[in-house]
């Protein structure tokens, strides 16, 4: 028998900041379709075809955002599965190797970012996140980034209630 994940609710301000945005990305997606309509028989040269193609390009973007920010609003972010990222709200404290002391708050969406407060965004699904699971106070924690490995040394740990 598999245990049930409740859904992870969005607060207040990450709703709101996903709903400006559906917004201002279904404004943006209508000005764009009717660029791509007018670009129908207008095309003149390889350089208006590709300006053309582009558009088109752009606009399938746009729905895609568009789908993920409403799946948003109605569902909330999506939960994880079993395990393998830490809980929307656990609490971290690291010490970097320059010896920066900072405190991040883990979230599973962009929109879920504290505003103002005194800890920084960490998304579950970020190479940090990902490595910070299972790890306990004192544990020193090696990920990888773009820019190569990185370790911090985890000070404090703090899950939701």
């Amino acid at each position: 028998m598999s245990e049930q994940v409740e859904p992870t609710r969005l607060s207040d301000g990450a709703r709101e900041r996903i709903s400006t945005e559906l917004d201002r990305v279904r404004e943006r997606r209508d000005r764009l379709e009717a660029e791509v309509r007018g670009d129908r028989g207008a095309v003149s040269d390889h350089a208006d075809a590709a300006d053309a193609i582009q558009r088109a390009d752009e606009l399938a973007s746009l729905d895609e955002r568009i789908i993920e920010l409403d799946r948003l609003l109605r569902t909330g972010p999506l939960p994880s599965n079993g395990g393998d990222t830490l809980p929307f709200g656990t609490e971290v404290t690291l010490k970097f190797p320059d010896g920066a002391v900072i405190k991040m708050q883990v979230i599973t969406v962009i929109e879920e970012a504290p505003v103002g407060g005194d800890a920084e965004a960490l998304t579950a699904g970020s190479p940090l996140g990902r490595a910070l699971v299972g790890r306990k106070i004192g544990d020193t924690v090696t990920y990888t980034t773009p820019q190569g490995q990185n370790r911090v040394e985890l000070l404090d740990l703090k899950y939701p209630k």
